[in-house]
């Protein structure tokens, strides 16, 4: 028999077994304590910590299989036991033997009460760069985890929230630390006004109450912020189920002065049929498409990019490519008249705004090659055919 403690002085213990002999005992000499039967899966005492005791349990249950655990007083009470019960049948060392391990539901309010615990996360801002000047044309904001929370990542955390049904509480948590950051580093005057950013936020909280437009935009003036300084990303790790009332949102978004970006576009959710429904101001392209654009075979890539540029100028979009890592992807982007581009050969992420790396690989990148044509009525860029 095992235990498993939570970080802090618990309050009450849960005690899992299926023995009903060990239940009857307990209940003997904790009157006072809950019990529940779960079906064909055993029983659960619940009872205060001071009196649920390692020793009381292992006197009573003798050689019995049964797990006890705390019961985290920090969790939200719709969820503290349920967690507490999987971390008993778990430390019971049967849980795996009578298919109740660890629940993916439960594994994941692990990962997320982890995640709301930690205080040390942070706000990192890349730049989205101008393809044709090399100028930053805003910032989006990267949500960057605690060393506490070891190898998972941010994915992690949203596929965990959707998993535990905790997408809105997720989103409420990282946008307002997103906003407060913004308004820390924004620079002041004029120029800080013309400077943008953006955020992402799931599906299902941008149609929640608590994400309104006029709410949104509350909270944004709240930060010292104007919505036009926002460009509000919707990311495509959840399908939308609502095109019709997103729609809507995205429409009230764009009243009240913010950008409207469709993140992933080519991947997942972000279909043609949706980004025509959603009509963004901005289209994303996942860089599993960015990625290898300029090798000679990326036929394809080719031609979806191709796709993406002539569909966002006919709906009055701009469209940016996303994981850009190498000259020769870059020039394969220019060529199709890609507005802006991300990635770590224009500019890392860091902890404040900065300009995109000005390189002499640019300089040469612009002399190497001779003009081609114009757009919108100025010249465009020199680009390369390669390498």
């Amino acid at each position: 028999m095992r235990f498993v403690r939570t970080r802090r002085e618990a309050v009450e213990r849960l005690l899992w077994t299926r023995e009903s002999r060990v239940v009857t005992r307990v209940t003997q000499h904790l009157p006072e304590s809950r019990v529940i039967e779960l079906a064909n899966s055993g029983w659960c005492v619940i009872a205060p910590a001071s009196e649920l005791t390692d020793d009381l349990v292992r006197r009573i249950s003798g050689d019995a299989a049964c797990g006890l655990a705390d019961v985290d007083a920090a969790g939200p009470p719709t969820e503290r036991y349920l967690v507490a019960l999987g971390n008993a049948i778990q430390s019971s060392g049967l849980g795996d033997r009578i298919g109740m391990g660890e629940t993916p539901e439960i594994a994941s309010r692990k990962v997320l009460w982890l995640f709301f615990a930690c205080r040390e996360h942070h706000v990192e801002f890349q730049p989205i760069v101008d393809l044709a000047t090399f100028e930053a044309h805003e910032w989006e904001c990267l949500f960057r985890l605690s060393p506490g929370m070891g190898s998972t990542s941010i994915s992690d955390i949203v596929a965990a929230a959707l998993q535990a049904n905790r997408p809105l509480d997720l989103d409420t948590f990282v946008v307002d630390r997103v906003l407060h950051r913004i308004a820390e580093v924004v620079q002041p005057g004029p120029a800080g006004a013309r400077q943008r950013f953006g955020v992402n936020l799931l599906p299902t909280s941008l149609l929640s109450p608590s994400f309104e437009a006029d709410v949104l935009a509350d909270l944004v003036r709240a930060a010292g912020l104007s919505p036009r300084q926002i460009i509000v990303e919707c990311t495509e790790q959840q399908a939308i189920h609502d095109v019709p009332r997103l729609k809507k949102q995205v429409k009230a978004l764009r009243r009240l002065g913010f950008g409207f970006a469709v993140d992933d576009a080519g991947a997942g959710y972000a279909s043609f049929t949706v980004i025509a429904a959603l009509e963004p101001s901005i289209i994303k392209i996942d860089r599993e498409i960015v990625s290898g654009i300029g090798n000679k075979d990326a036929i394809a890539k080719k031609a979806l990019v191709e796709a993406f540029v002539s569909f966002s100028s006919r709906i009055g979009a701009q469209v940016i490519a996303e994981g850009i890592e190498n000259r020769r992807d870059l020039i394969a982007l220019q060529e199709r008249e890609v507005d802006f581009g991300q990635g770590y050969l224009l500019g890392r992420s860091a902890l404040a705004p900065v300009q995109p790396r000005r390189l002499s690989d640019m300089d040469e990148l612009r002399l190497a090659i001779p003009t081609v044509g114009t757009w919108d009525g100025k010249v465009r860029p020199p680009v390369a055919s390669g390498e």
